[in-house]
């Protein structure tokens, strides 16, 4: 995660100062958010949020949590010492860990083909369930199809 200043704001003299911050969240398997943090005595909010891929709501509601104890280390004392006295970070991971093996594979088909049912994009669908690029979805798709639990994509002749 990296944290830069934006800009500071002191509205009166000896007042505290509001403190906007850039954040970017770059994980391991390519997703990366990047948000626009202020943050005050009272605490952190967030103005703005881009995320590729999107984030679920879950993940949107917890963004604040994941960079709180980063954005008070960043500004030092600029939220107040009670801010961070009252602080206690949680491990959280960016996305849901997804199942291995067979379990996994057969959660990828069922979501496969709950969208397709739906007209929707199928591979999409999986992208957005898993957290994971196009490409690792569409071998995660292809390991379901072969472990016999999506239809075979082509008829062989």
């Amino acid at each position: 995660m990296s944290v830069r200043p934006a800009w500071e704001v002191r509205e009166h003299e000896g007042s505290a100062a509001t403190a906007w911050f850039d954040v970017r969240l770059a994980f391991a398997d390519g997703a990366q958010v990047d948000l626009l943090a202020v943050v005050r005595e009272a605490g952190v909010s967030i103005e703005d949020v881009r995320a590729q891929p999107a984030l679920s709501l879950d993940d949107l509601a917890g963004l604040a949590d994941w960079i709180e104890g980063p954005l008070f280390d960043a500004c030092g004392d600029g939220p107040g010492e009670v801010a961070q006295a009252e602080f206690r970070p949680r491990p959280r991971r960016a996305r849901p860990a997804w199942p291995r093996g067979v379990e996994g594979r057969w959660l990828i088909a069922e979501e496969y083909r709950a969208a397709q049912e739906e007209g929707a994009d199928a591979v999409l669908a999986v992208m957005c369930a898993t957290g994971y690029s196009r490409r690792r979805s569409l071998r995660l798709i292809s390991q379901a199809r072969d472990a016999g639990f999506l239809s075979p994509r082509h008829a062989r002749r």
